[in-house]
């Protein structure tokens, strides 16, 4: 049997039937890459095992996982390197696949079977090491390394848990890193554009859609944070759905257009910072106009629980993984929004008056300090934020809502740190600025910055 398998008997048109790879690629990656490696018979024609066969359809399956050929070579290369059969962890995933996830009717079916991914493994130690050693290849900027360990997991364990468990997480931990001062915005970004990269490849790789109506995903304006709702849009992909993904920041103006052309039969915002939660809610007003329903998430409604009724729209959950259940939901049975109080109009007018006020309580607060070289990018980083997100807050209808984030003024300024003198000092000084020109209308605004400042000393 083993002889057999090993023995070259097969003819290149017998090997195209196979596998699908025409001759002239296969040729292409022989003469590139050394894989695969048939031998010739004395007239000079090629004759494939069907160990050569089984190695073509692994080099497909790692493309089909998003890989360049270049990268799945490298990976088979670094697999048997490490002692490992590179094509025993595909047919462990092959023993794994329930008839469910092969017998898609209408569907083409992949070359080579894989874990469900309904497999997860919570806490695996495998997965959690691959994204250490990720990690570190992105801290490293090695990002060769990088790829070869992603590429790694993705023999091992399904899109959905390479997605969720390795990239997820391993760009939250890099990203709270650097919110510490442990790893720089260069780190971050490295880390970012890989994962992005990944899951592009992912959705594009994605059969059509097979269930009827068509969901909108976008960030707000202002927004640039869009990791989270790209995976998203991938895992509603994976399970049938149409998914237009439109990105980050995109205008309020533009999207009545884009409802009116597209007929989705819901729409996905994602928000991750107090300011994009208000253009989140000014848009989600919107489309709730348009009588399309909305759904939405990101991590200031995690951090701020109390956003989300100020929302028009279902809130899908604290979790990426229970996202795709709370749409499919919403999709199969669209349900009312809950319905959202009115503004106080005693903050409408906090926020009309602060609005008006606004620069000369700047100025103010800016020449009362006197910045320095060494403090004035700190200190123009922490007026602008202040101001952006005490208009966030009154537009959200709480000017508490601002409390999460005087943790990231306490610690975000440009790329250096600034001193709890430096915060203290401009909130000081702001507070008086507000005294000074703001009456009982404002009187939200000051008694807030009256109790950071009381906090803070």
């Amino acid at each position: 049997m083993v002889e057999t398998y090993y023995t070259p008997i097969l003819n290149l048109k017998a090997v195209v039937k196979a596998t699908g790879v025409n001759g002239h690629t296969l040729r292409a990656w022989e003469r590139r890459y050394g894989l695969p490696q048939p031998e010739r018979t004395q007239g000079g024609h090629r004759r494939y095992s069907q160990h050569d066969v089984d190695v073509i359809r692994w080099l497909t399956a790692r493309q089909d996982d998003g890989m360049s050929i270049k990268g799945a070579v490298d990976l088979w290369h670094a697999l048997k390197a490490d002692g490992q059969d590179p094509l025993q962890a595909v047919a462990a995933s092959a023993r794994a696949v329930a008839p469910s996830d092969s017998a898609r009717v209408g569907q083409r079916q992949p070359k080579v079977a894989r874990i469900p991914t309904s497999t997860r493994s919570p806490g695996d130690s495998a997965i959690d090491g691959l994204r250490r050693a990720w990690i570190a290849a992105c801290l490293a900027f090695d990002k060769q390394q990088a790829q070869l360990v992603l590429a790694k997991a993705s023999t091992l364990y399904p899109p959905e848990t390479v997605c969720l468990d390795l990239l997820q997480k391993g760009v939250a931990e890099i990203g709270e890193r650097w919110f510490k001062g442990e790893a720089t915005v260069q780190q971050e970004h490295l880390a970012s554009e890989l994962a992005v990269r990944r899951v592009e490849a992912l959705i594009a790789a994605t059969p059509p859609p097979t269930r009827p109506g068509r969901v909108l995903a976008a960030c707000p304006a202002g927004e640039e944070h869009f990791f989270g709702l790209l995976l998203l849009t991938y895992l509603l992909r994976q399970r049938g759905w149409d998914v237009l993904y439109l990105g980050a920041n995109m205008p309020r103006e533009h999207i009545e257009a884009t409802i009116e052309s597209t007929g989705p039969r819901l729409a996905i915002l994602a928000a991750q910072q107090l300011h994009t939660a208000a253009s989140l809610l000014r848009m989600g007003e919107l489309i709730h106009r348009l009588d399309v329903p909305l759904g939405f998430g990101g991590r200031v409604f995690n951090c701020t629980p109390g956003l989300r009724a100020r929302v028009p729209g279902h809130f899908l959950g604290p979790t990426l993984e229970g996202a795709p259940s709370a749409v499919e939901r919403l999709m199969s049975a669209p349900a009312p929004p809950p319905s959202v109080e009115p503004l106080p109009e005693s903050i409408k007018q906090a926020l009309a008056h602060y609005r008006e006020h606004k620069a000369r309580i700047e100025a103010h607060a800016w020449e009362a300090m006197k910045p320095e070289n060494g403090t004035y990018d700190c200190l123009l980083h922490i007026s602008q934020t202040l101001a952006q997100n005490i208009v966030a807050a009154l537009t959200l209808g709480d000017i508490r809502f601002l409390d999460p984030d005087m943790d990231w003024l306490r610690e975000l300024c440009s790329e250096s740190r600034p001193p709890d003198e430096l915060l203290t000092g401009y909130l000081t000084a702001y507070h008086q600025a507000t005294v000074a020109y703001l009456d009982e209308r404002g009187a939200p605004i000051v008694n807030w910055l009256a109790e950071q400042v009381d906090v803070i000393v």
